[in-house]
């Protein structure tokens, strides 16, 4: 790199100054994510720049109107510095909401840490932890977006960017945020964050692989074999947290296969619903959709990629569930009325508010059965509107999860009928209205009146194991006594894919 390519020059971000090499993307102060992993696909991190940057890309062509590129808005990835410059997002991220709630629990004590402890759940988009003092009392909670999304809104994405020669980054982007968590926890439990002394880290397999450095290359390809699944006790400095003293104790639960992980495990943990002796489903809906089925004592278990749409991603105003976002939506005398998140002015929708609006635009016949619609877009509430495009990414979606519900249940030779419970978990899950998920197909509509909503069930698994030295055992247990059902080849899976993109009762 020659001495200009060093030089380094004064960014003014959101009226601060920065420092930034000369032909660095803007993306790289920006505190947007980045979906597409600042591919120049999903449009999130456009802004309004100004100064000296190189001039507008083809894909910024492609992806801006040009009212947008009139008023000098830019794709932060696809922007290049190359003087003194000003960049002004269009709107805050801030105020996202992280599912923190679960289940109260109810167990023996016999904890894993002498004074505190911290149950963390890694989720693909956002971390969650809670503080506990040794006699099982919720000192403080907190959590907070999962700072790898810059890489990607899915697994997959970050895997890439791992075999790419990004898995030490993505490592420290995780560490630090851990770190971070456990400072704010201390802060606010008033004790100082090195005497917590055990924490228990949940997550999918991909997660924790990209916590603990390890090779993610079987994650990337059939038969997707994994040799490590966890069940692990670590010292802190082994992962390089700084927050703890070094010896102090990190547990990693174990994982069942490559795409469903111990946070999986956690979930049917916390829910008990392998202790029931029922026929029940377990859902966590998100960018990979994890499922597991419990039928005559038999556990069987299941992920697919339902990709990042109810995370906002891939949708034209889409957005996670945030301050501004449409959350509800329903039909009041033959037109949509919204509710939004704060109660202020929409910015744009997120998942659950998406379901919602799918259903009403079907009950108004502004959706047909096969998801075409007349008009171009239908408008939600000024300025947040619904395309084609955005039915279309539904659609994709939505089927993967109901196909895979349905594929456990053939698989079992179970009549959905015969179904006691749906158990959601997880933050999309916590937010959905099960009658208008029945009524896209997201979830079999017979199950809609069945199915019971537990909240961040990953955490409360994880606190369980936390709080009850016993846990872990009981959790192991669940992980080696599942069954796994591969869905990338399965005749019966694709058929119900191919069905489930329709929107017929």
């Amino acid at each position: 790199m020659s001495e200009a390519d060093q030089k380094m020059i004064c960014v003014t971000l959101d009226g601060e100054k920065r420092l930034l090499a000369i032909g660095e993307k803007l993306s790289a102060l920006a505190t947007t994510e980045l979906p597409c992993g600042g591919h120049g696909k999903c449009g999130k991190c456009k802004a309004i720049v100004k100064g000296e940057v190189s001039p507008i890309s083809d894909k910024e062509r492609q992806a801006l109107s040009d009212s947008e590129i009139a008023a000098g808005v830019r794709l932060l990835c696809c922007t290049f510095a190359e003087g003194d410059c000003e960049i002004v997002h269009l709107d805050s991220t801030s105020g996202d909401l992280v599912l923190m709630e679960g289940k109260a629990l109810d167990q023996p004590l016999d904890p894993l840490f002498s004074r505190y402890g911290v149950a963390l759940d890694i989720g693909t988009t956002t971390m969650a932890a809670r503080l506990y003092a040794a006699n099982g009392t919720v000192l403080a909670d907190h959590g907070m977006l999962n700072p790898q999304s810059v890489y990607g809104a899915d697994v997959i994405s970050r895997i890439e960017a791992a075999m790419g020669g990004d898995a030490h980054p993505l490592a420290l982007a995780v560490r630090g945020a851990i770190d971070e968590i456990l400072t704010v926890l201390a802060q606010s439990a008033g004790i100082p964050a090195r005497e917590i002394d055990a924490l228990v880290v949940t997550g999918n397999t991909a997660m924790l692989y990209l916590l603990t450095e390890t090779d993610v290359e079987p994650l990337s390809h059939a038969p997707f074999h994994v040799e490590r699944l966890f069940g692990e006790v670590l010292r802190a400095d082994a992962l390089g947290l700084t927050a703890l003293q070094g010896d102090a104790s990190v547990y990693l639960p174990t994982c069942i296969a490559a795409f469903v992980g111990a946070d999986t495990v956690c979930a049917l943990l916390a829910s008990d619903i392998c202790e029931t002796g029922k026929t029940v489903l377990l859902a966590d809906i998100g960018t990979n959709g994890e499922m597991a089925l419990v039928h005559q004592g038999t556990l069987t278990v299941c992920s697919t990629a339902a990709g990042p749409a109810f995370e906002g991603v891939g949708i034209s105003m889409g957005m996670r569930g945030a301050i501004g976002a449409i959350d509800r939506v329903r039909v009041e005398n033959g037109a949509l009325v919204a509710h939004v998140i704060g109660e202020g002015a929409p910015i744009g929708i997120c998942g659950s508010g998406l379901v919602d609006t799918i259903a009403c635009l079907l009950e108004t016949e502004a959706i047909d059965e096969t998801g075409y619609m007349e008009d171009d877009e239908a408008q939600i509430a000024a300025p947040v509107v619904l395309t084609q495009q955005d039915v279309r990414m539904v659609q994709l979606a939505k089927s993967a999860i109901c196909a895979g519900l349905q594929t456990l249940l053939k698989t079992a030779g179970v009549d959905v009928s015969e179904v006691e419970s749906l158990v959601l978990a997880g933050g999309f899950g916590s937010y959905l209205d099960a009658k208008n998920a029945g009524r896209i197909g997201l979830i079999p509509a017979e199950l809609a009146q069945k199915t019971a909503v537990i909240g961040n069930a990953a955490l409360d698994g994880a606190s369980m194991i936390l709080l009850d030295k016993s846990a872990s055992a009981r959790a192991d247990r669940i992980a080696k006594s599942a069954k796994v059902k591969e869905l990338s080849a399965d005749p019966v899976f694709s058929e119900f894919y191919m069905m489930g993109m329709m929107f017929s009762d």
